[in-house]
């Protein structure tokens, strides 16, 4: 399955796309509010060359159908294991996350700990109040409805904008896979119910944080941290709250770069995360529970 598929979970089809050799160590893939498993593109070659890779498609945002519950992080995070659970994918896998999809991985932690070997949080929601303004103004019902009844292809390419640094990188491709997504009945519905459930006008909603947070200290994993100095959505100072909130966690900081790593320096991205991969699983071969555990 090296080109995206349709997979039927729980009765509601949910787009993946898995790369890699099947027996090798699984990551998992999660893109962002309101985005899709495109966002990973330049890293499926890359990523593959020494692990099982899963991505999909949230439920309910690009072309994956909506949970029947109203859309919350708990939700979301569930429709992930309901997803590889129909792919057979029950090993400890590390989740890399970008933005809504890095508090995602955390949420995956905490409901299901045996299913989470390490984390790789990037540009992660979940460590800060601030917020990029039009995500702020979508949380307030009556403009949220206006501002996704109807996408432009001038709003499509501000979002991608919003997201890089460099503007060469809001591509045709890009925009128009925007827009054919905006199209569909469910993403629009179901990024007003995360930023409802999840934010105000103000910012981030600080409860579900602070739990999160909570939640996840309870269970440490090898943990790297990964932002881009020129973040436009979620300002760069929440690396250092992130440091303070997971003390253990390794970080990396991109110079020049936005909110999307993983797109604008794909190959710094993917040195710095197979290096922490290979680093933490040959931690976790040499351990002393390991070594008592193999027959």
């Amino acid at each position: 399955m090296s080109t995206p598929a349709f997979v039927s979970v729980n009765g509601r089809l949910t787009r993946v796309r898995v790369e890699g050799d099947p027996a090798d160590p699984p990551v998992l893939l999660l893109h962002g509010i309101g985005r899709s498993l495109e966002d990973w593109a330049p890293q499926y070659p890359l990523l593959s060359r020494a692990h099982r890779v899963i991505a999909l498609d949230l439920p309910g945002f690009g072309f994956s159908a909506r949970a029947v519950e109203p859309t919350t992080l708990e939700v979301l995070a569930r429709g992930v294991i309901e997803t590889l659970d129909v792919l057979g994918e029950r090993r400890p896998l590390y989740a890399v996350g970008n933005s809504l999809g890095g508090a995602i991985a955390q949420q995956l932690l905490v409901l299901a700990p045996e299913r989470v070997a390490g984390l790789v949080l990037v540009n992660s929601a979940g460590f800060g109040p601030e917020v990029a303004l039009p995500l702020r103004l979508l949380a307030v019902p009556a403009l949220g409805r206006l501002a996704t009844r109807r996408t432009t292809r001038a709003g499509a390419r501000m979002a991608e904008r919003l997201l890089v640094v460099d503007p060469a990188l809001a591509t045709k491709e890009r925009i128009d896979h925007a827009l054919a997504i905006a199209r569909r009945p469910d993403p629009g519905a179901v990024m007003l119910e995360t930023l409802r459930a999840l934010a105000t006008a103000r910012g981030t909603k600080p409860g579900w944080q602070a739990e999160l947070s909570a939640a996840v200290v309870k269970h440490p994993r090898p943990t790297l941290v990964i932002w881009g100095d020129r973040d436009r959505v979620l300002p760069v100072h929440h690396l250092e709250a992130a440091r303070r909130l997971l003390p253990h966690a390794e970080s990396q900081l991109f110079t020049g770069i936005g909110h999307m790593p993983q797109i604008e320096c794909p190959d710094e991205f993917a040195s710095r995360v197979l290096t922490f991969l290979a680093d933490s699983e040959r931690v976790v071969s040499t351990s002393p529970q390991s070594s008592a555990t193999t027959p």
